[in-house]
């Protein structure tokens, strides 16, 4: 699996995403985007702020495999943000309570354990075969989703291993022949307004002088 080790999410590739939904729902075409148009894993990730201040997920769905990142983030802001199975998709209406954060991957390693690994650092890919059922589970938490939830390292792995799809009994033999990757990401992330104030700001930057003094 190829790495990038000196890649950094920056808010233009996720203000690039909010480009893209925004041209989804208007018909406009996007410029191609200033920032390197290099090979990365990445997951973009939706979230909705509530009237009382909450924010809930609205969709997110990456690749782990190295692509070219113009067409990779065009691709995955939309179908992250439509095409997410586990939601409606995201209506234009939606928009200004929208908040996107993009997860850019690297340092791929194998870990020596289930407990090779470290919250608020990794994420992890899990693989193991149910040999009753003859085939093979797979599942991914990026490394932010850990500390976020509050999980500890066995919670972490029992909750991935049912994200896979798995419903047999988790043991300790179980956790103990994952196979397991674990990574690195960096992240950044813009509510809709704060996007709107740095695309304003590209028309006048007298404004995003004072927007970000």
């Amino acid at each position: 699996m190829q790495t990038q080790q000196k890649l950094v999410t920056t808010i233009e590739h996720v203000a690039f995403c909010f480009d893209e939904l925004l041209a989804h729902f208007s018909g406009a075409s996007v410029e191609p985007p200033a920032f390197e148009d290099t090979l990365c894993p990445l997951f973009v990730t939706w979230n909705k702020a509530s009237r009382r201040g909450t924010t809930r997920l609205r969709g997110c769905i990456g690749t782990l495999e190295a692509k070219q990142l113009h067409q990779a983030l065009k691709d995955y802001a939309l179908t992250s943000a439509l095409g997410d199975r586990r939601f409606p998709p995201i209506e234009q209406s939606e928009v200004p309570a929208l908040k996107c954060t993009v997860s850019l991957l690297r340092c791929f390693e194998r870990a020596s354990n289930w407990l090779d690994w470290t919250i608020g650092q990794h994420g992890l890919i899990i693989e193991f075969t149910d040999p009753a059922a003859a085939c093979k589970w797979t599942a991914t938490f990026l490394p932010e989703i850990a500390e976020q939830e509050g999980w500890s390292q066995q919670r972490t792995i029992d909750n991935l291993i049912s994200k896979s799809g798995y419903t047999g009994a988790i043991t300790p033999q179980l956790r103990d022949r994952l196979g397991i990757v674990r990574y690195e990401s960096t992240i950044a992330s813009l509510t809709f307004l704060e996007y709107e104030q740095l695309r304003a700001s590209v028309v006048n930057p007298e404004a995003a002088c004072a927007t970000y003094a």
